[in-house]
């Protein structure tokens, strides 16, 4: 049974603004805006409007890869990192703190009191409370400063993950590379 464009308008169904507005987002902004898991799995791209979005679908899994080349051939920033870093103490903390940034491994250092870490080592579940250490850096300095790290560290097995930035204030990001060593 056909619906007339009149018999669709008049319904509760189109007086209803949410849905409405929620297609409108989804058309106007595009699935690629959107965080859902269907993306990876090709199913978007079936939609019957999915090639108007398909560039900025496929474009997504490169733009990681185009924005750090797009940073290495700019002068003012360079690739750079977060790394976190744990120390069982505050006088460990301020230590390491001060030799990376003085060693100019990083640019900065955050010390974050009171964390609490829940782990297993050597088959049993732990719990200590640890400093943070939340380090802003180079991604080329990433190996020297894991080295300093395990070298001035405590622990057997020191915690050092680092995640990339993907964008900031250019500011601070050339802030960033003028206060660290090249390599």
């Amino acid at each position: 049974m056909a619906l007339t464009l009149s018999a669709i308008a008049s319904s509760n169904l189109f007086r209803r603004k949410l849905p409405i507005v929620g297609a409108f987002c989804v058309l106007t902004f595009g699935l690629s805006n959107l965080s859902v898991p269907f993306t990876n799995t090709g199913f978007a791209h079936s939609l019957p409007f999915a090639p108007l979005f398909r560039s900025k679908l496929v474009g997504e899994r490169r733009s990681t890869s185009v924005s750090r080349i797009r940073m290495e051939a700019s002068n003012k920033i360079v690739p750079t990192i977060v790394v976190y870093v744990t120390v069982p103490n505050k006088e460990l903390g301020k230590k390491l703190a001060g030799s990376i940034v003085k060693e100019k491994l990083a640019a900065c250092v955050n010390r974050v009191p009171g964390v609490e870490s829940v782990y297993e080592w050597q088959g049993e579940v732990q719990t200590d409370s640890e400093e943070l250490l939340i380090i802003k850096t180079r991604e080329s300095l990433l190996e020297a400063l894991t080295e300093h790290v395990k070298a001035n560290h405590e622990y057997d097995v020191p915690e050092v993950i680092a995640m990339p930035i993907v964008g900031g204030s250019s500011q601070y990001l050339e802030w960033l590379k003028n206060s660290t060593r090249d390599e």
